[in-house]
């Protein structure tokens, strides 16, 4: 089995950390395209038949434009950071209505010494965020199932970096999972050390985490009124 990612990709990512400005990125990018975005397309392609097993309404979609792979070029119009591209590579496994709707999405991230595989929602905007909170309190046994399962937090940990101080406003204060309430996402997370990135075994090891992640998503799904 061949790997998908090798030293060269990371080689890359870290120069362009270095040196992120047209440039360098222009003299390099032959190496950008063998090393980081056609193998990544390749992994991709390779995920969605266990994908679509996990769930027909995924798409690991390869394709160049309006596929999974996100830009490597960063949006600067409204950030205070203008470095013109991202020193990361990141992949979003999405669901076929994402267009229409929010929807949690599969997501894998290539980076030097912070990679990671995860799944959940990322900056929902707050009415969404009400009927995610509104869902859990109506349905908590399958949130503890979906997000707080033994076997699944000893892998992945729920993202808490960007929180409420405080409990939202008309949730009972002795809830359960008051604390998850208090998510602005909902993401669950593993990290992937670069050793495993550059593995034979990579792939396998993501369709196993698309499997163990579906639960999570499933309920994300259902709490927007989203096939699963």
């Amino acid at each position: 089995m061949k790997s998908h990612f090798s030293d060269a990709s990371f080689k890359f990512l870290r120069g362009l950390a270095r040196h992120n400005d047209k440039a360098w990125f222009q003299a390099h990018r032959q190496d950008y395209e063998t090393h980081v975005r056609q193998p990544f397309l390749r992994l991709i392609a390779d995920l969605q038949p266990a994908l679509a097993a996990v769930s027909p309404h995924y798409r690991a979609d390869p394709r160049l434009v309006g596929g999974s792979l996100f830009r490597i070029h960063r949006d600067v119009r409204y950030s205070g950071d203008k470095s013109p591209y991202k020193p990361w590579q990141g992949a979003r496994l999405f669901h076929e209505r994402r267009r229409e709707v929010p929807a949690p999405s599969f997501y894998l991230h290539l980076q030097p010494g912070n990679s990671f595989v995860g799944a959940g929602l990322w900056h929902p905007e707050p009415p969404t965020q009400r009927r995610v909170r509104q869902f859990i309190l109506d349905n908590p046994g399958t949130w503890r199932k979906a997000a707080h399962a033994p076997a699944l937090r000893r892998r992945y940990s729920l993202d808490d970096g960007d929180m409420l101080v405080r409990p939202p406003r008309g949730f009972p204060a002795d809830f359960a999972f008051i604390d998850d309430l208090r998510h602005r996402n909902w993401v669950l997370l593993r990290p992937l050390d670069d050793a495993a990135m550059t593995r034979p075994g990579l792939r396998k090891s993501v369709e196993a985490d698309l499997v163990a992640l579906a639960p999570f998503v499933d309920y994300l799904c259902a709490a927007l009124d989203l096939e699963f």
